[in-house]
């Protein structure tokens, strides 16, 4: 009788296992795919081994047949792992045989092995499933890998809890008309635009809650900013003396995922030329002295009083930069008429409220606050906005049954990735991504 173990052993080894030089001077197996191939005359060719963390330089004598190996074939490599300062990682195996597991059916569309890929965006999304096998592709994903998991270690090591709430929906959390629709049986249904209401649910429940999941905007734009589905980074805590606790919280999280990407993601740092930002200054600016401040210097009067327009973002984040050098900048008590009716009025002046965005680099990345926990409260701020409560009945349970002072934010990981890495598209920053026409891959 056989048993399963819950181990596969293959033998083959990783680039990290390799770059601890403990096998230099051995033979050693890798498997992994040809990224590029490159006959040097007198039987002598260079392969570049694609593996999942990385590439490996692979040479290979007049005694290794690779007439008919091409690019994009997965194979197991077998050879003597050597130092070589020249090659990418500083070493390369000098390749004993080569078993081939697959090969294309087709060459690539496009040559994936270059460094640069001269696309235009329509062209590269159409060809995504073979254009994210490039190498600093490949490289803003695992940058956003580290941003994602360092939101959920920071937040793991706050004691708080991970939920995973429902993306159908019975009613949108912020309002308005940009919500998905969709047929749930007999009944009305929507796609999620915010977990909002289920992780202030649970501040009932486990006090503070964080969730990593997509949500869906059926907003009408196509911008370099914008993106009909993208993923959220959520946090809700109880028991706030106030909104700036929630800001500390995210300053935190910023800082621990710069120590991670800094110390495990150096690779793809240095792939893509990324500086990583300033984040042990993080200034903090009310909505109306950003927008006067922005203005003034930049001479651009102010349209909007009530929201930010993207150009003053652009201003506001540049002003910071140059008087403070710093890349973030907290902008707290947006103006209550664009605020969602769940946001907290400011009991110092009503016209404002408990709430903030942060932005990086000129965009807006994060947007939180302080909740309304009075159930009171609750009712009449959904009159004054023209809502109908009996229509929030589940929701409003909480606050009829008793919550504490509470808060959260959300933070948009395309954008943030976008903004770390230098991308001009936040759709660069998406693998798959969904805008106003596109539904594919």
């Amino acid at each position: 009788m056989k048993f399963v173990t819950g181990k596969t052993e293959t033998g083959r080894l990783e680039l990290a296992q390799l770059k601890t030089g403990a096998y230099f001077g051995q033979t050693v197996q890798v498997h992994g795919a040809v990224h590029a191939k490159r006959p040097m005359g007198g039987g002598l060719t260079f392969l570049t081994l694609r593996k999942k963390d990385g590439v490996l330089q692979c040479v290979c004598g007049a005694e290794v047949d690779v007439s008919d190996l091409t690019e994009e074939s997965t194979v197991i490599v077998t050879g003597l792992l050597r130092q070589e300062e020249r090659a990418p990682g500083g070493m390369e195996i000098q390749v004993q045989s080569i078993q081939v597991l697959s090969r294309p059916a087709e060459p690539m569309p496009v040559p994936v092995n270059k460094w640069k890929l001269s696309l235009n965006l329509d062209t590269e999304l159409a060809l995504r499933p073979v254009i994210l096998r490039h190498l600093k592709k490949r490289s803003v994903f695992k940058i956003q890998e580290g941003l994602g998991r360092a939101f959920r270690e920071f937040f793991n090591d706050t004691a708080t809890t991970e939920i995973h709430t429902p993306k159908i929906v019975h009613a949108g959390a912020e309002g308005g008309s940009n919500i998905f629709r969709l047929e749930y049986f007999t009944k009305k249904a929507f796609l999620g635009q915010s977990p909002q209401f289920y992780k202030q649910m649970m501040v009932g429940v486990y006090e503070r809650v964080f969730e990593v999941a997509p949500v869906f905007r059926a907003e009408k734009h196509s911008t370099p900013r914008h993106l009909n589905e993208y993923t959220s980074m959520d946090f809700e805590m109880g028991y706030i003396q106030s909104f700036y606790d929630i800001i500390e919280m995210e300053t935190g999280f910023l800082r621990y995922a710069m120590e991670l990407l800094k110390r495990e993601y150096a690779d793809d740092l240095k792939r893509l030329g990324v500086t990583l930002p300033n984040v042990e200054n993080i200034p903090i600016c009310t909505f109306k002295e950003a927008k006067e401040l922005a203005a003034a210097k930049y001479n651009r009067p102010i349209r909007d009083p009530y929201d930010l327009e993207p150009e003053e973002e652009h201003n506001i984040g540049r002003y910071f930069q140059e008087e403070y050098g710093a890349d973030f900048v907290f902008v707290t008590h947006y103006p209550v008429k664009k605020r969602p009716f769940y946001a907290m009025d400011d009991p110092e002046n009503p016209k404002y409220t408990l709430s903030f965005d942060l932005l990086f680099r000129g965009m807006e990345v994060t947007t939180g606050g302080q909740r309304i926990h009075d159930y009171q409260m609750q009712v009449d701020k959904m009159l004054s906005k023209g809502m109908h409560p009996e229509e929030f009945q589940s929701y409003l349970m909480i606050h009829k049954h008793g919550m504490p002072p509470h808060g959260g934010l959300g933070i948009g990981l395309e954008r943030l990735t976008m903004k770390l890495c230098g991308l001009d598209n936040v759709r660069d920053a998406c693998l798959f991504p969904r805008d106003l026409s596109r539904l594919e891959p």
